[in-house]
């Protein structure tokens, strides 16, 4: 490669590495604020005053657990507490070696509204969802975690979506309890700038990525529809967003159905959590190529290249760190020059994009989280943190799922929750 084509590729990949993340911070945020004056305002940001129903059809809150003895009493509490006539809870247990098993038959006992399922081994959490949704009657599914304390007013939140008969699931809003730590705190503003306010703009333009596994409702005849939960994949929420997507079904998202979640703390416990949902996330976009060629599921085209264009953007900025490392650090011949990847004037306009984005998705969550705002010094450390994060998992998380075996089963281990506060 000649030097003037060597310099070209260089700026061509830091033009991409620099561009592509402010060009989607700011497509984030636009789409986002559209979807709040469009919809979200007109109903105000008060989580307690749903609107009223003339019915209350049955609705069946699923609880997967596998090793929750320490969150289940929190779990179960919350759930107790609902205010929403007519619901029943079934808890299935999926092969755990802690106390679980025994916990829940405790509490069976002592909540009226709660089926126990046992499983004889850990058989995944997809295979538990599918187990309870085949023993009830309801219509409508609430899938909660083992350790997410579900807001009392969240049914009728997520129900009142369900009367457009195309509406196949909803979507809730995850709110961050573990604050103690740095990594925490970050956690906290990310739900709001990241998630929360991807989900606004994806809804914007029609489709989204993926329902948020520890909060999210179903319609069970759109779940019958597409086959139920696939046990070989590690993101069961990803591939049911995606399977349902593509027979037609809407997702909606509903930023008052809360649901308060333990996070990670540690840094092998992030990476572990991160690592899954990236290998998850590929294995639904290889199994779903074959959307993009077909133009009934051109919905689904701008999902698509947005996850596969990250997947590249990640290989790109590991391959100028590891080319500035070996070039100009070390001296050692390489393709192309990679003057620097300290932050610059670059850094400074992605950090303080990065810091406008946080800002937004704070306030459009601060009606819904009260010490909020709190936690936004802290976020000055999410780019240079998560973003690596997000790198190194993808790199290593694609060709691992490239090279999973097809119709592996996907079981779970116990994650890291982090340092439990006070119920909430």
């Amino acid at each position: 490669m000649t030097p003037d084509h060597s310099e070209l590729v260089g700026s061509v990949l830091a033009g991409f590495a620099f561009y592509y993340p402010l060009f989607m911070s700011y497509l984030w945020m636009a789409g986002a604020l559209f979807y709040w004056f469009r919809f979200e305002r007109r109903q105000g940001s008060r989580v307690d005053a749903p609107p009223p129903r003339a019915t209350h059809p049955l609705v069946a809150v699923l609880v997967p657990c596998h090793n929750e003895e320490d969150n289940l009493l929190d779990t179960m509490t919350f759930l107790s507490k609902l205010d929403y006539p007519n619901y029943e809870i079934i808890a299935i247990n999926d092969g755990s070696t802690d106390g679980t098993a025994a916990l829940l038959d405790r509490m069976a006992s002592r909540y009226p509204r709660l089926r126990v399922v046992h499983l004889a081994r850990n058989q995944g959490k997809a295979m538990a969802l599918n187990t309870a949704a085949k023993l009830t009657r309801a219509e409508f599914l609430v899938c909660i975690d083992g350790d997410a304390l579900l807001d009392p007013h969240a049914i009728h939140w997520l129900l009142q979506h369900f009367e457009w008969p195309r509406v196949g699931a909803v979507t809730g809003n995850p709110r961050v309890r573990t604050r103690s730590t740095l990594l925490g705190r970050l956690q906290v503003g990310e739900f709001s700038s990241t998630i929360g306010m991807i989900k606004r703009a994806q809804r914007t333009y029609g489709r989204v990525f993926t329902v948020s596994g520890v909060i999210s409702a179903f319609r069970r005849t759109a779940v019958h529809d597409v086959g139920y939960w696939s046990n070989d994949i590690l993101t069961e929420d990803v591939d049911m967003s995606w399977k349902l997507q593509a027979r037609h079904w809407d997702i909606r998202f509903e930023p008052k159905a809360l649901c308060w979640i333990l996070m990670p703390e540690t840094f092998k416990g992030l990476w572990r959590q991160r690592l899954r949902w990236a290998e998850g996330g590929t294995q639904v976009l290889l199994k779903q190529a074959g959307l993009m060629g077909a133009w009934r599921h051109r919905r689904m085209w701008p999902v698509y290249i947005e996850y596969m264009t990250s997947v590249v953007w990640a290989y790109t900025m590991a391959t100028l760190m590891l080319f500035w490392l070996l070039g100009t650090v070390l001296g050692l011949p390489v393709p192309f020059t990679v003057r620097t990847i300290l932050p610059e004037w670059t850094g400074v306009i992605v950090g303080t994009t990065c810091l406008l984005q946080i800002g937004i998705g704070m306030l459009l969550d601060r009606g819904y989280d009260r010490r909020l705002a709190r936690h936004f010094f802290w976020m000055i450390w999410y780019p240079l943190g998560f973003w690596m994060l997000t790198v190194f998992t993808t790199i290593v998380a694609f060709p691992k799922a490239l090279l999973r075996n097809r119709g592996k089963r996907a079981t779970w281990t116990s994650p890291d929750r982090g340092i439990k506060p006070a119920s909430r």
